[in-house]
């Protein structure tokens, strides 16, 4: 999945506790942003093993999101938000294709790693991959609940995040072709 679905992912998880705790908006949507996109910081280094925790990463998101619930501070909610979006991203990393450049080629089936496991979790291709048509329509739907609760540079960002998943689903295939293959991603 594009990374602007995961950051839209994370921000439509805390999207109802935005709503109900408003003055906590702000550290929420900072948080979940943050955990949206953190775990696609091991690009350089093993691409979805190094950062990306999908059974191991549970724990330490139920235990923020207690944290949060039993002293609820600007600091507990962003870091409960950056936990839980970082984990529903390793997690869904699942549910698409495998992390090569050309992933509707189906050359593997290392989706992400399960670091309890000491294994690889294959890819379920339900998203075939990033930026596949699948991912912009998941993309829009994700970012429609934070459309409605976050406003301000939240909602800017959600909109200019929104015009650059759509631009690079219309691009995705091509840009295969426009660029040279990047093993160090694989």
């Amino acid at each position: 999945m594009m990374a602007t679905t995961h950051v839209f992912a994370g921000l439509a998880l805390v999207a109802p506790v935005a709503y109900l705790a408003p003055e906590l908006s702000g550290p929420l949507a900072v948080g979940a942003i943050a955990g949206g996109i953190a775990p696609d910081l091991d690009l350089p280094f093993s691409h979805r093993r190094t950062f990306h925790f999908p059974v191991a990463g549970v724990a330490p998101a139920l235990g923020a999101v207690a944290l949060a619930a039993l002293s609820p501070s600007a600091v507990t909610a962003s870091l409960a938000a950056f936990v839980a979006a970082a984990w529903l991203h390793a997690a869904s990393d699942a549910l698409g294709g495998g992390p090569e450049m050309d992933p509707w080629q189906n050359r593997t089936e290392r989706a992400v790693y399960d670091h309890v496991r000491g294994r690889w979790i294959r890819p379920r291709r339900w998203i075939r991959y990033d930026g596949a048509p699948e991912d912009a329509v998941l993309a829009t739907t994700l970012a429609v609940p934070a459309l409605l609760v976050f406003d301000g540079w939240v909602s800017a960002a959600i909109l200019g995040g929104l015009a650059v998943s759509l631009v690079y689903a219309l691009l995705r295939r091509r840009l295969i072709h426009w660029t040279a293959e990047w093993e160090w991603l694989e």
